[in-house]
């Protein structure tokens, strides 16, 4: 088990004053089996008017809040201490064949998952992804097998390039690249497991990097991180990551999860400006806590 403290603050700043501003952001890493909010609290600068909290159809905490004082700085920082333990996939379910965990819309024990295994619209699942797919999806082989490959396929076949993509990037762009960042490989990884009729979600969070040998760690330099997570049965779900090929551990900290990324983006609003200028600057700092 690892202990962490978020602190997860964005500033916008805008060239004129901003009248009202109305907000809904995903900041509150989730309570789950294997993972303890310990405490949390989201604060607006300047004070809204108005913020309550909720959960969304998936489950996740949400924030809203309305700022009618004038102002030309909008500050939200989202601070939390939770623990998470290491995962333990059950054996059986990662050795039978992938076939074997499509979801049905019919099944008492898939019904929920089954809205995971459909297409987006616009359709992500095009005839590339489709190919991509193929030699992967393997009849007969394991679930193991085939999210390992998966998993690998894409950390290897695609480049991490910070800002060659935005949020309405489409995985077929991705696919034609082949470069992106963690939310695309997440959801290439998503287009192909639908693909084959399996269920899987968009998964949003943070990951704790330790600081290479030798080196202190540096306050405020980590970011939000997205990776995919398949269905087994049940209530289980198998978290990993192509960016990092690797599956989701301790490390992860999990904070909301959707069909897509417009399901669960950190932060999104609007504002009532004659403002011509914004800007905007995100803070993520992951501290990991010695365990008393």
């Amino acid at each position: 088990m690892r202990r962490y403290r978020i602190t997860h603050r964005t500033t916008y700043g805008y060239s004129d004053s901003v009248s009202s501003s109305y907000g809904r952001g995903y900041l509150t890493p989730r309570e789950l089996p294997g993972q303890r909010v310990l405490e949390t609290g989201v604060t607006v600068t300047p004070q809204p008017t108005d913020q309550s909290s909720g959960h969304d159809v998936y489950g996740n905490d949400n924030i809203f809040f309305h700022v009618t004082t004038a102002h030309k700085e909008l500050v939200v920082t989202g601070e939390s201490t939770v623990e998470v333990d290491a995962p333990t996939p059950p054996a059986d379910l990662l050795s039978a064949p992938w076939e074997s965990i499509r979801p049905t819309a019919s099944s008492p024990d898939g019904a929920i998952a089954y809205e995971f295994s459909l297409d987006l619209h616009p359709p992500e699942i095009t005839a590339a992804v489709r190919e991509y797919a193929d030699s992967i999806f393997v009849g007969g082989r394991s679930v193991d097998e085939v999210i390992t490959d998966l998993t690998h396929r894409i950390y290897t076949d695609f480049t991490y390039k910070s800002g060659s993509t935005t949020v309405s990037t489409r995985v077929d762009e991705v696919l034609r690249d082949r470069t992106g960042v963690c939310q695309d490989f997440a959801r290439m990884a998503i287009a192909c497991l639908r693909s084959r009729g399996l269920a899987a979600r968009y998964v949003s969070g943070y990951l704790a990097t330790d600081p290479p040998p030798g080196k202190e760690r540096m306050v405020g330099v980590d970011a939000t991180h997205a990776w995919a997570a398949v269905w087994l049965t049940g209530d289980t779900w198998l978290a990993f990551d192509p960016t990092n090929d690797q599956r989701a551990d301790e490390r992860y900290i999990t904070v909301a999860w959707g069909r897509d990324y417009a399901d669960v983006p950190p932060l999104r609003g609007v504002i009532y400006t004659d403002s011509k200028k914004s800007t905007i600057a995100v803070s993520v700092d992951v501290a990991p806590l010695i365990n008393r």
